[in-house]
């Protein structure tokens, strides 16, 4: 099996395109059309990791953090970025990330693993994207029937959690002052289908004369987007809830704004960097907000509204691993996939 072939497994998972502008998810290194022989999975490529690869005969990393964020210019070595690059090409190591694209995602996501450790129900996501199009494609009713299918086979007509959604207008359709009877196909699809879409448009644009408009839509995909929010089961006093959470998350320290006294029931949250999502969990009356990279003076913003718990980057998505590797041995039974035995993360703590 190439990896090219395991590489479109999990990108049928996480879509490249949902990817943030700032990222770069992907294939960074080696060559998609080798034969796999075993997968590494963890959170960061570092040498350890290619050394650990070398070891188990990997020939693949899946990693969720990209090791090249910016463009490097020279390979000397200098710094851990350019060994760990030069150690993989030598040793013919593919290094594949998959990063905030696996972050935007419901199912399967890294979210929805942080909800799952923590038992929350009614999950959703916190703040979704704006990545859906609508479609509306003119065609003679003899074919509406065939082209509708077509499109739903591809995943077109889904909106947020209901699928194979359509409508059909009969209005006239006129060419050259020739008018005659035209049937309007319209639905929603998200955007990292568009290509599949398209491939069937074009089919019935050249043998039936169907034409067509996308065009970009203001309604959220409440499929994908940043963090989740949920609730627990049964609403937790708050300093039994951060004892909770900090077994069920594996956290040696938790930094937190002020207790207010009040119970913990509704819980938002976001693996990573995601302070950015606080006025989201503000406005949808979180109890507390779970997140990671917090900065001193940005915990002045919760403002009492809200407990914002600080469980550190590595410690809030070191179960990515874990979901790499499961997604992997599910799909695939020909290669061995690893979890990495080694702790990536660069922030120690004494105690």
């Amino acid at each position: 099996m190439k990896i090219k072939t395991v590489l479109q497994f999990l990108e049928s998972i996480a879509p490249p395109v949902y990817q943030e502008s700032y990222d770069n998810a992907g294939l960074i290194v080696g060559n998609p059309s080798t034969e796999v022989t075993n997968v590494l999975c963890c959170l960061d490529s570092t040498e350890e990791i290619v050394e650990e690869a070398i070891a188990k005969n990997c020939n693949l990393i899946i990693a969720h953090h990209p090791i090249v964020f910016k463009g490097l210019k020279r390979f000397n070595g200098k710094n851990y970025v350019e060994r760990v690059v030069i150690k993989a090409i030598k040793h013919d190591i593919a290094i594949y990330a998959i990063h905030t694209n696996l972050d935007n995602m419901l199912y399967l996501g890294v979210n929805t693993r942080i909800a799952a450790q923590l038992g929350l129900v009614n999950t959703r996501i916190l703040a979704p994207k704006k990545n859906l199009k609508k479609l509306y494609a003119f065609s003679e009713e003899a074919i509406l029937h065939d082209l509708r299918n077509d499109l739903f086979e591809v995943g077109g007509g889904t909106l947020n959690e209901q699928a194979q959604l359509s409508y059909a207008t009969l209005g006239v359709g006129t060419i050259e002052g020739q008018g005659k009877a035209t049937l309007k196909l319209e639905l929603a699809f998200p955007m990292a289908i568009q290509g599949k879409i398209q491939t069937v448009l074009t089919n019935y644009q050249v043998n039936h004369g169907v034409n067509y408009d996308i065009i970009a839509i203001e309604n959220t995909n409440t499929q994908i987007g940043s963090g989740m929010i949920g609730e627990l089961p049964k609403s937790m006093k708050e300093k039994s809830f951060l004892k909770y959470l900090k077994e069920k998350m594996q956290v040696t320290c938790i930094k937190h704004t002020a207790l207010s006294g009040k119970n913990i029931k509704k819980v938002a949250f976001c693996g990573g960097a995601g302070g950015f999502l606080l006025k989201q969990a503000i406005r949808q009356q979180a109890d507390i907000f779970i997140t990671a990279d917090y900065k001193y003076h940005e915990f002045f913003d919760a403002d009492s509204k809200v407990i914002i718990a600080d469980i550190g980057h590595y410690e809030s998505e070191q179960f990515t691993i874990n979901l790499l590797h499961e997604v992997l041995t599910q799909k695939f039974s020909n290669f061995a996939a690893y979890c990495t035995a080694i702790n990536t993360n660069p922030v120690s703590y004494y105690f």
